[in-house]
């Protein structure tokens, strides 16, 4: 779970309405034909904007940001290593005994293309298309909340404006231009929101997750290409951990020395 993005959500929302307290209701802030303008109006103009299967795959994609970054970067360089120093010993093809052990899909994919014999180059460039892909279907799914994000302040904009003109027809009975004017401006407040407390924090969230994934499996390819070469397992251990944070190469010494090293 990513408590970053639930713990900043969740301080924006409740410093909002510890904002709007004090001096009136809570309930002045609530609008439920507004909300419908704002909020539904946005979303219809989002959902014409991409194609369907995005739209329908949006529940999978919020699933997904609220988890974080599931892949582990400790445990694929000790793997990696590992596979290094097994395939040192007794060559590429005893690897293949080790495939069914990999949990990870995309290394699993690559340790089998090199048991195959596959060409490195051919090897880096279906990896990476595949990097690529994955990169273009989060590219698809951002761009749900991008749109969003971008949308709803037009929409609430669209409703002070229906609300103005309300106003403007009741100019006759001063009592109601005051109530009137703070209902046309809900729907600003409403778009406002959408926006900047949902929609852009989750975009941006989503396109930190995608650099970091990104960046792991290249990690990935390195490390695979380097087994095929034969590069030595010390070797490749500090080419990998170049990728990693410090606590993190930390825990892939600790992890490695544990196990022995593969060795």
């Amino acid at each position: 779970m990513d408590i970053a993005l639930l713990a900043g959500l969740g301080l924006a929302v409740i410093l909002v309405i510890s904002g709007m307290l004090g001096g009136v209701p809570i309930s002045t802030f609530i609008n439920f034909p507004s909300a419908l303008l704002t909020i539904g109006g946005s979303l219809g103009a989002t959902i014409a904007s991409l194609p369907l299967k995005t739209i329908t795959g949006i529940g999978g994609v919020i699933s997904a940001a609220l988890k974080g970054v599931t892949l582990d970067p400790v445990q694929l360089v000790t793997t990696l290593v590992n596979l290094a120093y097994r395939a040192r010993k007794e060559g590429l093809l005893s690897l293949e005994e080790a495939i069914q052990e990999i949990e990870d899909d995309f290394l699993k994919r690559g340790v089998q293309l090199v048991v195959d014999g596959v060409d490195p180059e051919s090897v880096r460039g279906i990896l990476e298309a595949d990097i690529e892909a994955m990169q273009a279907r989060h590219a698809m799914y951002k761009r749900v909340f991008d749109y969003w994000g971008e949308l709803a302040p037009a929409y609430g904009m669209i409703g002070t404006v229906v609300g103005l003109i309300k106003m403007l027809k009741q100019l006759d009975d001063p009592s109601t231009i005051g109530p009137s004017m703070a209902l046309a401006l809900i729907t600003t407040l409403y778009g406002s929101l959408v926006a900047n407390v949902v929609m852009l924090p989750i975009s941006k969230k989503l396109a930190a997750n995608d650099e970091i994934e990104a960046s792991i499996r290249q990690m990935v390819v390195e490390g695979l290409l380097a087994i095929q070469a034969g590069e030595n397992p010390r070797v490749l251990e500090e080419r990998l951990k170049s990728f990693l944070s410090p606590a993190d190469r930390k825990a892939v010494e600790e992890a490695l020395s544990g196990g022995g090293g593969g060795q």
